[in-house]
């Protein structure tokens, strides 16, 4: 049996680019203007300072004689910018019309495990996380140290969405977590 997924066109070829360097000097527009001096685009870009650094996570597109000189080129700038970077050959992300985008909100007094115990929930019930966003931080009023969490996630269309909320919401109260749920808004 042969592979069904259907090949690349010329013109459609993805290269996912991962980056570090410290906050001061910023891969962003270095990266960037490598990929528009190759021939290719960019499709999706997140920039996130976190602790001392900055990461930069970056979709290029374009044909694949692009690509593979912007790959050549990305090991040239690891080299001369002293950046820490990866990147890899993948595909668009696919369509997905059986989920409903949702948008969850998360609060609470910092303690080891909250993550692992949202991400376990939305794993158990099928829920997709697409974007996920969490600090941790001190309470200006009274000093504690508090755990906040924002996450984008699909929710498969056949979900009873009135008992995913309750049972979301039982969970977060169970752990003393103040929490929405609430479908995104574009």
């Amino acid at each position: 049996m042969t592979d069904t997924a259907p090949r690349p066109t010329a013109n459609e070829n993805y290269l996912l680019i991962s980056a570090f360097a410290a906050q001061s000097r910023s891969p962003l527009t270095a990266i960037a203007k490598r990929i528009a001096d190759c021939g290719c685009n960019l499709t999706e870009t997140r920039v996130a300072a976190i602790g001392g650094e900055v990461s930069v996570l970056v979709l290029a597109v374009g044909p694949w004689d692009a690509i593979a000189k912007l790959e050549s080129a990305l090991s040239r700038l690891e080299r001369d910018e002293k950046l820490r970077l990866q990147h890899f050959r993948t595909g668009p992300k696919p369509a997905q019309p059986n989920l409903l985008p949702y948008v969850v909100e998360v609060v609470a007094a910092d303690k080891p495990g909250i993550l692992f115990q949202i991400a376990e929930f939305m794993h158990q019930h099928g829920i997709r996380i697409e974007q996920l966003q969490s600090t941790r931080y001190r309470a200006m009023q009274t000093g504690a140290d508090m755990f906040s969490a924002q996450l984008s996630i699909g929710i498969p269309a056949s979900t009873h969405i009135a008992a995913l909320r309750d049972d979301f919401l039982e969970f977060c109260d169970g752990l003393n977590l103040d929490a929405i749920m609430d479908p995104m808004k574009y």
